[in-house]
């Protein structure tokens, strides 16, 4: 059974900077492309940022280019999200996916996890 389990969610003032992280578990699981998604109140979740299996290619949404980074530690099977410069917009539920195969900046993932709040205070 494969879990997602990311971290890192909490309140920050406009500006500030959070971490996520996003451990993936399971016997055998091996991710490949990895990403970011998010859901703000009454809105459709959207895409945030996706990262190959190697780590090589990056892809982000235009609202956190340049003030969002993906990375991971395939040792640890963990993907990260560090965010910086956040404001009141960033706001949402953040949520990790993994994919069997190949990345994507939509969101055709095999796996997803449960969720973590961000919330910036204006």
């Amino acid at each position: 059974q494969v879990q997602l389990v990311e971290s890192g969610g909490g309140l920050v003032q406009t500006g500030g900077s959070l971490r996520l992280s996003c451990a993936a578990s399971g016997r055998t699981f091996i991710p490949d492309g990895m990403g970011w998604f998010r859901r703000a109140p009454g809105k459709e979740r959207e895409f945030v940022a996706a990262i190959s299996g190697s780590g090589s290619g990056t892809w982000y949404a235009d609202s956190v280019k340049g003030r969002f980074t993906i990375s991971r530690d395939n040792a640890k099977n963990t993907v990260y999200l560090q965010m910086n410069s956040l404001k009141p917009e960033d706001t949402a539920v953040y949520y990790c996916a993994a994919r069997n195969y190949g990345v994507t900046t939509t969101a055709k993932y095999d796996y997803w996890g449960q969720g973590t709040q961000v919330t910036v205070s204006s």
